[in-house]
């Protein structure tokens, strides 16, 4: 892949690329801060300006160019997005974007997360309770969010952190304008996610076991428990048929990819369960081929399940990749990728015992009428997934 001529970026992205290498190259925490003010008030330009791609322009550079400055930026484009502090009566604020992750798996459809007023009122009071420091305002989304409702930009991010301040600073964030409705999907395991703003006066602790009760520091895991105890009877009525785990309340990107990690397991294990006991076609047995997917670094695997007397992609499965190591494909040169042993493992585990792997990376490519990605066949086609008409898939859609 060839890098984008920086030549040709806006004057914002130019100076974008020239802190964050000098950050890259910094020698001593002192000049590290100051780098880090420089890189900080431009970004924070950025951010609060008008839409742009401007920032991406400039990560798409480094990570063609630089991948230790590309791991600087996103750092602080996170920071930035999901934390600010703002002013107002004459006091400063800190304000954090968080996140409380249930993570789900089902035979079943997962629920969209629509809350009513008094469970949102309920879980409001349980995140102030166990979760926020005292003397911490807090404001949350009146219902639960999929990852296809989030923010899907640094830009998007901010704006989340701001209106959420101002709600929780009583400034009327108009909350209800933050969260697009979408469909109720067809996917066996995914995330849903109570989404909110802790903010304190400047300097003070926004977590519980950032302070000390009683003579002793509350700990993130006595926080988490008593939280999932307060929380379950509240969300657990939404979640009818499903398995949940609650995932430690915490800060809005670390969460995010804390809740694709825990993922990528439980829907493999999913999909192959309800697979398995989908109807009397499958008796046959499954095959399962993956793939490697991205352009010149690999984003994600995809698992397409076909039966073992078929080239037909009947299920398939994403395996996000969430790390630079993950991406590395060692051994392109001999046409071999690299997958990550757990994904054979797990299937293997299962009883999947034909699996193949494809060499090279395929486009991430996905069906141009519903939004649904392709899987791979055993030819190395990629493919929409259709359920065979004689067996029955229960509630599942693939439209």
């Amino acid at each position: 892949m060839t890098a984008p001529s920086p030549s040709r970026f806006s004057r914002d992205a130019q100076r974008l690329l020239a802190l964050t290498t000098a950050l890259a190259r910094s020698g001593s925490r002192l000049e590290d801060i100051f780098w880090e003010n420089q890189l900080g008030a431009l970004l924070d330009k950025i951010l609060l300006g008008k839409k742009s791609r401007t920032l991406e322009n400039a990560l798409e550079h480094l990570l063609a160019t630089d991948t230790n400055a590309y791991e600087i930026l996103v750092e602080q484009a996170e920071t930035l997005s999901e934390s600010t502090t703002l002013r107002l009566k004459d006091q400063s604020w800190d304000a954090l974007l968080f996140s409380a992750p249930i993570v789900a798996w089902t035979r079943y459809q997962l629920p969209v997360g629509t809350l009513r007023p008094a469970q949102h009122a309920q879980l409001l009071d349980q995140i102030k309770t166990h979760i926020a420091a005292s003397g911490t305002r807090v404001a949350v989304l009146p219902q639960l969010v999929g990852f296809d409702q989030m923010p899907q930009t640094f830009q998007d991010t901010r704006a989340w952190t701001q209106r959420l301040a101002s709600e929780a600073l009583d400034q009327n964030g108009d909350l209800q304008g933050l969260i697009k409705s979408v469909d109720a999907d067809s996917m066996l395991a995914d995330a849903r996610f109570v989404v909110g703003i802790l903010v304190a006066p400047h300097g003070e602790p926004l977590f519980r076991w950032q302070t000390t009760q009683d003579g002793q520091a509350a700990s993130r895991e006595a926080c988490r428990e008593a939280w999932v105890e307060a929380a379950n009877p509240i969300l657990a009525p939404l979640f009818t048929g499903c398995q949940m785990e609650y995932l430690q309340p915490d800060a809005y990107y670390v969460n995010s990819r804390e809740a694709d990690r825990r993922i990528r397991p439980l829907a493999l294990k999913a999909a192959v369960t309800w697979l398995h006991n989908a109807g009397p076609v499958l008796d046959q047995g499954v095959r399962a081929v993956i793939a490697a997917c991205g352009e010149s670094v690999i984003e994600e695997y995809r698992i397409g399940f076909s039966l073992k007397q078929s080239n037909e992609v009947i299920y398939g499965c994403v395996w996000p990749v969430l790390s630079k190591e993950e991406a590395v494909a060692d051994g392109m040169e001999t046409g071999q990728v690299d997958v990550p042993d757990e994904i054979a493992a797990l299937l293997k585990e299962m009883d999947v015992r034909d699996v193949r792997r494809l060499p090279g990376i395929y486009p991430a490519e996905f069906c141009d009428d519903c939004g649904a990605p392709y899987f791979p066949n055993p030819l190395g086609e990629m493919l929409h997934p259709e359920f065979p008409e004689e067996a029955d898939p229960g509630p599942i859609h693939f439209h």
